[in-house]
């Protein structure tokens, strides 16, 4: 924003009073330091750096300047007011001022020698933006079992839960990796088996339409996790190199997965993991050296792993979890294909065994889908011909799980992987 905000300024109850002569709205700054100047207003973008503010080293009473967080930003980068040998509320300047609230705008106005600077107003903004809720899903890649194949097929999932016929796939066929939604409306397929483990991606637009590979970043491996978090970014967990690792890939809200990260908690695979929550994400489950666990990680709003939680229910990999609820989250499935599932509140809270009606199987895929709901499908349940399944299972909003399969479309496959996509319906 640039221009001049003539005869006005925030006042002490964050309403508008007139002041002579208006305020000059600079360029957004966005440098780890800036020196401002009497009587103009600054949007100050601490989304990749704290920033130090120096005031000017001379002034007069009813200077004003006001500062305010450009992007929400000033919680996690704070900014810190040095006032350049002014006092600063009747405080010399060897102090320490920061500021560090989101949303926060500051006006500060120049009182006279005997208090200085003070803050005529300091002010937050309540609003928090909702971002809508992703409607469409699709499910993509796995294996065929009969052959040991894999496929880079896809099939899209509408608003209302149905399934579509199989599309001829992008992409490296594969088979056990993880997907996840980021940017909001978009998703994310990564890593896996392709004869041998990769680290290659394939996005996804708003659309569904899975883009060509793109090389991977970080270590290769399959039997991984993935999740969206802090409502726009994902993150890629745990699996399996040469072993069992609990190493972690951020992903970007451009799509762009970061370098490795030291893994916290146990080393594991054969895990899943979802969002819940306010910008949060759950791992849970799998496989460690020793045996199955039911331990979970609960990921915050940045993407920052916590050690392991004791887990609840039955230990078990294999699985696979996803958001419903707008805030919450679940787990479905064990080995022995009876169908258990555990719920997780909205602060990660992880509840007992429930076991529903029908023929559950493992090796599945899942993901949220119309706003509120998740869908189960695919997996391998050992009848049949190759023991593969095309079938899905349908949770309400509520966490309810459909007493009943919906018949399968597309081609029965196991170890693929899902994610919802899209704001439109």
């Amino acid at each position: 924003m640039s221009g001049l905000v003539e005869d006005n300024l925030f006042g002490a109850s964050g309403s508008i009073a007139a002041v002579a002569g208006g305020l000059s709205w600079q360029p957004v700054v966005t440098a780890s330091t800036v020196t401002v100047v009497s009587n103009n207003a600054y949007f100050i973008n601490t989304t990749d750096n704290a920033c130090t503010i120096t005031l000017p080293s001379a002034a007069e009473a009813g200077d004003q300047i006001i500062l305010a967080d450009y992007a929400r930003n000033w919680a996690t980068n704070a900014i810190t007011i040095d006032s350049n040998g002014l006092l600063f509320q009747g405080s010399p300047d060897t102090y320490t001022v920061d500021y560090d609230t989101n949303g926060q705008a500051v006006n500060l106005v120049y009182s006279g020698d005997t208090v200085g600077w003070t803050p005529a107003s300091d002010i937050v903004s309540a609003f928090e933006p909702v971002q809508p809720p992703t409607q469409r899903a699709l499910f993509a890649y796995g294996n065929l079992i009969s052959g040991g194949s894999n496929v880079s097929m896809k099939n899209l999932v509408n608003s209302s839960g149905t399934v579509a016929d199989d599309v001829t796939g992008v992409g490296t066929a594969r088979s056990s990796l993880a997907a996840a939604s980021y940017g909001g409306d978009k998703a994310i397929f990564g890593y896996g088996i392709a004869g041998s483990d990769v680290s290659l991606t394939n996005l996804v637009n708003n659309s569904g339409v899975v883009a060509s590979d793109v090389s991977g970043v970080g270590s290769a491996r399959a039997l991984l996790a993935g999740a969206g978090y802090g409502t726009d970014k994902a993150i890629f967990g745990y699996g399996h190199t040469s072993s069992r690792v609990s190493l972690t890939n951020l992903v970007n809200n451009l799509g762009v997965v970061a370098s490795d990260v030291s893994g916290v908690g146990s080393a594991r695979d054969g895990l899943s993991a979802c969002s819940f929550g306010e910008g949060r994400a759950i791992f849970g489950y799998g496989e460690t050296n020793s045996a199955e666990v039911s331990m979970t990680n609960l990921v915050n709003n940045l993407g920052v792993v916590d050690g392991d939680v004791t887990g609840v229910g039955t230990a078990r990999s294999a699985g696979a979890a996803a958001s419903y609820g707008g805030d919450k989250g679940i787990f479905g499935f064990v080995n022995n294909l009876t169908k258990i599932t555990n719920l997780v509140s909205n602060t990660g809270v992880v509840s007992a065994d429930v076991t529903v009606a029908g023929a559950g199987a493992n090796q599945l895929a899942a993901t949220n889908y119309g706003g509120d709901k998740a869908i189960f499908g695919y997996g391998y349940n050992g009848a049949g011909a190759g023991g593969t399944v095309s079938t899905t299972i349908k949770v309400s909003n509520v966490g309810v799980v459909a007493t009943s399969n919906t018949d399968g479309v597309g081609t029965a496959r196991y170890r693929l992987s899902a994610a919802g996509y899209s704001f439109s319906a």
